[in-house]
């Protein structure tokens, strides 16, 4: 009977020390997004690229991963080349003007 508290003792030690290890989560810092002219003019430059290299209309996570950006930043790139008449919208999609 002694062995038996002894060995339930053993399982409860050993459980708790399992239960008391924790997984680290690596959390990843988002880069920084800065706005300025010259940022924003670099972004139009990467957009409009992926958009002539694709030779055809593209949606905004399309023209992300071809010019290798967030999407934040293709929506400012797409952003600056409206103003510019560069682009334009055509059924959800981005088309060179």
């Amino acid at each position: 009977m002694a062995e038996e508290k002894k060995a339930t003792a053993k399982k409860a030690a050993t459980k708790t020390a399992a239960e008391k290890k924790t997984t680290t989560k690596k959390v990843a810092k988002k880069a920084e997004l800065v706005i300025n002219a010259e940022n924003v003019g670099f972004k139009a430059g990467d957009v409009y690229q992926a958009l002539a290299t694709a030779e055809g209309a593209l949606t905004v996570k399309e023209i992300a991963k071809n010019a290798n950006i967030t999407e934040n930043e293709a929506l400012l790139g797409i952003g600056w080349l409206l103003k510019e008449l560069k682009v334009v919208g055509v059924d959800g999609k981005i088309a060179l003007a």
